[in-house]
């Protein structure tokens, strides 16, 4: 390294600048890291599984994971790494340090990487999408975790009842039914969940803040994504057609998901009944009625319900609203 390029460091300055991204580095020699990123050069080969790396350093790395050296052990729990850095990084998960805050939204991460992944949220970008359903995701291993489910792939079985699932998260969520263990709870009124997505589903109640607006409509949105997404409506470009019937849509994924209402597919199953649906949302609102979630409270009594039409329908009872009537009465 050079002198100049080592005093930037310290200074935080990067004069190095790519034009075919707009990246800026500290450093001349990550600068030519760098841009191999973009020129596709990967001359590392493993020769192992032939997978191939811009660098050595990555493809030594990459290697360990065949041998199954894992030299780096927790003093605190048992577990090994590969690296140092991976076994820096969980170390965090016992000492509680969240050093990457989002400026956005607060939220803080154990490591940069998730950190860049959550700024895709408020960004509404999704670049890895399913080829078999259309769904998009935010990094390539949640795309990649996705996919065993088209495949029918369930590595992690639980030792308790012998049930199969194609992630280990969605295991370690399954085992806390048999151990009763609800570890996320509610700060506002003290109920507990078995995962943290459920437990965000139910602060949605207490919470009602939707600061993402549409200047078009006034229509407000918890996410900026959400918000993006819903402003193709007002522009009226939509690219995608349905060979079908032609009918079209504003996104790719909402074609796919579309189309399915003429080929049957239903690729979303309730792992508690079996139940099929054709988008992950329905399957979302449906697992609701087995965990006891009821996100839409009556403003009126204070009377919850699963779902909103149910909510509606119960309203009627507050304003009188009947809007069905017999045509053979006079």
């Amino acid at each position: 390294m050079f002198l100049g390029d080592h005093q930037t460091v310290y200074t935080g300055v990067k004069p190095f600048t790519y034009a075919e991204c707009g990246n800026s580095f500290s450093e001349t020699e990550t600068l030519a890291k760098h841009q191999k990123i973009h020129s596709g050069t990967k001359r590392f080969t493993c020769t192992e599984c032939d997978k191939s790396f811009t660098e050595k350093g990555t493809l030594t790395r990459h290697q360990k994971i065949h041998v199954g050296v894992k030299s780096f052990t927790c003093s605190e729990c048992g577990k090994s790494f590969i690296e140092q850095r991976r076994l820096t990084v969980h170390q965090r998960i016992h000492l509680g340090v969240k050093p990457f805050t989002c400026s956005e939204c607060g939220k803080s991460f154990f490591e940069k990487r998730t950190l860049a992944e959550h700024l895709s949220i408020h960004l509404g970008i999704k670049p890895f999408t399913c080829s078999e359903c259309g769904e998009s995701f935010i990094g390539k291993g949640r795309l990649t975790r996705h996919q065993r489910i088209h495949i029918g792939v369930k590595p992690f079985i639980c030792p308790e009842c012998g049930k199969s699932f194609s992630e280990q998260r969605t295991l370690t969520k399954h085992q806390r039914i048999h151990s009763g263990v609800k570890p996320f709870t509610c700060s506002e009124c003290g109920k507990s969940f078995f995962d943290e997505e459920t437990l965000n589903l139910h602060q949605g109640i207490h919470l009602e803040i939707k600061p993402f607006m549409c200047a078009e409509c006034g229509k407000s949105f918890i996410k900026n994504g959400t918000l993006i997404r819903h402003q193709k409506i007002h522009s009226e470009v939509k690219p995608f057609t349905c060979s079908e019937c032609g009918k079209s849509f504003t996104e790719k994924g909402t074609l796919i998901r579309h189309q399915r209402i003429h080929s049957g597919v239903k690729p979303f199953t309730c792992s508690e009944c079996g139940k099929s649906f054709i988008e992950k949302g329905a399957l979302t609102r449906h697992q609701t009625i087995h965990i006891g979630v009821k996100l839409f409270p009556c403003s009126e009594c204070g009377k919850s319900f699963i779902k909103k039409g149910k909510l509606k329908r119960h309203q009627r009872s507050h304003t009188g609203v009947k809007p069905f009537t017999c045509s053979e009465s006079s």
